[in-house]
């Protein structure tokens, strides 16, 4: 199995010549004006055209991009995804934009619950429970291939299911987990909570020891920083360097955009 990053939240699996993404985008018009554009770069696939399946954690527009997900699908690919929100235009106003864009492109869409799993040539991913810090649906992702284990985490919260997703396919070669610690003040969410909405440098650490994974690797930062609607934690390696002080059989592996990772 080989990982390559693609900038912000988004990874390329790849194995025997065939490649999945996950959280894949290219940019974020749709929120543009609240959080500004990307600070980091954005990367298409290595082979677009060619992805077996695409994969996404939820249906924010920095992490579903309807444009990126139909340009990296083969013929017969298709998009897996969390169950559709349903309420007042209020309560689904986080995801209403990304629901519009994909039906628009034409996105063949499977909708997967927690626990479930899919095949897609080498690949097998399974759904596993993660918390949004908005409240709207929210997945990770374990995909296997090549006798390797990986978790891909969205931007989740901390959340007492990692005990169970570590008993059902731990250890993890590796844990692709986010790692800025946003706090939020979003219109579609007021009043603003003041608290993180995804997991911060040591959190992200405790869900790696948990999960009994042999890397961990950040993802989710850099890419926004926008206060007072969205800030960043401060000190984000460093914090995660203090915190795996003298940890044993845990490795901090940072990538840059467009660097890959051989298992």
């Amino acid at each position: 199995m080989r990982v390559r990053r693609l900038g912000w939240a988004g990874i390329e699996v790849q194995s025997q010549e065939a490649s999945v993404v996950v959280d894949h985008i290219l940019g974020w018009k749709s929120i543009e004006p609240y959080i500004g554009p990307p600070r980091t770069p954005l990367l298409p696939t290595e082979s677009p055209g060619n992805s077996l399946a695409a994969f996404v954690t939820h249906l924010h527009t920095d992490h579903t991009d309807a444009a990126a997900i139909s340009g990296a699908l083969g013929k017969g690919g298709s998009l897996h995804r969390p169950r559709v929100m349903e309420g007042e235009p209020l309560e689904t106003g986080g995801v209403a934009v990304a629901e519009i864009e994909l039906s628009e492109a034409g996105v063949d869409q499977v909708l997967i619950e927690e626990w479930e799993m899919v095949e897609a040539g080498p690949f097998v991913a399974t759904a596993v429970p993660a918390v949004d810090g908005f409240g709207d649906p929210q997945i990770s992702w374990v995909i296997e291939a090549d006798g390797k284990r990986i978790i891909h985490a969205g931007d989740t919260l901390f959340h007492g299911s990692w005990w169970l997703i570590k008993m059902r396919f731990g250890p993890f070669d590796a844990a692709f987990l986010p790692v800025n610690g946003a706090v939020a003040s979003f219109p579609h969410r007021q009043p603003a909570s003041g608290i993180e909405a995804s997991l911060a440098p040591e959190q992200a650490v405790a869900a790696a020891r948990i999960l009994e994974a042999k890397r961990l690797v950040p993802i989710h930062y850099d890419g926004i920083h926008e206060p007072p609607v969205y800030r960043q934690t401060e000190s984000i390696i460093e914090r995660l360097e203090n915190a795996l002080d003298g940890e044993t059989g845990l490795e901090l592996t940072v990538m840059a955009e467009g660097e890959t990772l051989d298992l």
